[in-house]
């Protein structure tokens, strides 16, 4: 039983290592471990342990589960509610996160946050449509990371499609309905209020930004993430930088950043559609816009700022592409976070104004010098 359990790992083990990593620093540490496993008198460990790194860098699995994919993702959620606060408290003249941990100066804020959120009691209040209530913040979570899955990093992805960019996009475009639907479990007024505004948002920028994203595949002849990266020897943002502007407008109103931060408004209606939700329900609803924001920033940088394009450095082998995304990719939504403490909210009369008016017609602008770059000028 045992000889075929090894044969079994000696064949994934065959398949893995077709489609590894090529990564020459860790080369020399990786035969050190072998070397060190190989000392240990433990029958097949070392088969084990080979098998282990195999799966660890198996470009597939590197990708969703390391760099772009979760790994990095929750890294980046430690980070960025710590930088937006303490941003924001420095452009008001303010100290922001400081006591949790001094010699950091607060930067372990967000970690705190979750532990507190996790020991916290989840009330589900009698009203509430409960299985709906606690399974919707869960199930938010597809929508916003199935697209991991198909957004490359160079050699390095989870599942490769010529219409990474198009399922991208589906897939962003579901997310609201999840938060709408979560406004409607909490059986609320306040969170019916928040979710109306979702909604009346969401039809405000869907369009400008699908519009904004086709006039990039128009230019680029393919909605294929390796041809759009690789013909952006001019970034994308100089090509068509009305569609930049749109888009990038579009990702504020799409995450409900200021001064979109309509569908919550704390000084309004107290966190809009997840107002009736605490403990670890309230973390989870709380950093999907986080995360909804991480990957239309991936997407963003792919279409507008040469993806994965940057300097080689041959010790990092494969790891040069995921490194440079994810860099630009955390600039991006670092600057984006300054629009925080810059601006005042709209009213949404005012949003569904903008979208419906100028948003709308830049897009189509822009889709205008995406059809004529791509197909005239030969890009």
């Amino acid at each position: 039983m045992i000889e075929v359990l090894i044969d079994l790992i000696r064949y994934f083990l065959s398949i893995l290592k077709s489609n590894q990593l090529d990564i020459p620093l860790i080369k020399p540490i990786i035969a050190l471990i072998m070397k060190i496993v190989a000392q240990i008198p433990i029958p097949y460990l070392s088969n084990l342990v080979d098998f282990i790194l195999a799966v660890i860098l198996w470009r597939p699995l590197f990708a969703v589960v390391v760099m772009p994919g979760l790994t990095v993702l929750m890294i980046y959620l430690l980070y960025i509610v710590w930088f937006e606060r303490k941003l924001t408290a420095r452009i008001q003249w303010r100290v922001g996160p400081l006591e949790v941990y001094r010699p950091l100066r607060g930067a372990i804020q967000a970690l705190a946050d979750g532990i507190r959120y996790l020991f916290q009691e989840a009330i589900v209040h009698k009203d509430a449509h409960r299985p709906y209530f606690v399974q919707l913040p869960i199930l938010a979570f597809i929508p916003v990371l199935l697209p991991i899955a198909f957004i490359p990093a160079g050699n390095v992805v989870g599942i490769k499609s010529p219409y990474a960019v198009q399922l991208t996009i589906a897939f962003i475009s579901l997310i609201p309905i999840t938060v709408i639907a979560i406004g409607w479990a909490s059986n609320s007024r306040f969170a019916f209020i928040g979710s109306v505004r979702e909604a009346l948002m969401y039809v405000a920028y869907e369009i400008p930004f699908i519009v904004a994203a086709i006039s990039m595949i128009f230019l680029y002849k393919s909605g294929d993430p390796y041809i759009i990266v690789e013909n952006q020897w001019i970034p994308g943002a100089i090509l068509n930088p009305l569609a930049f502007l749109v888009f990038l407008i579009a990702m504020l109103m799409a995450t409900s950043r200021l001064p979109f931060e309509i569908p919550e408004a704390d000084q309004e209606i107290a966190f809009g559609p997840f107002v009736e939700y605490s403990g670890i329900l309230f973390g989870l609803v709380m950093v999907l816009a986080y995360e909804k924001l991480y990957v239309m920033a991936l997407l963003f940088t792919i279409l507008f700022l040469g993806g994965w394009n940057g300097i080689y450095i041959s010790l990092l082998g494969d790891l040069n592409a995921p490194i440079w995304l994810t860099i630009k990719t955390i600039v991006v939504i670092s600057i984006i976070a300054m629009v925080r403490s810059m601006y005042a909210r709209y009213r949404i009369d005012q949003a569904i104004r903008i979208g419906f008016s100028w948003l709308l017609a830049f897009s189509m602008v822009a889709l205008a010098i995406g059809v004529v770059i791509g197909y005239e000028g030969g890009i």
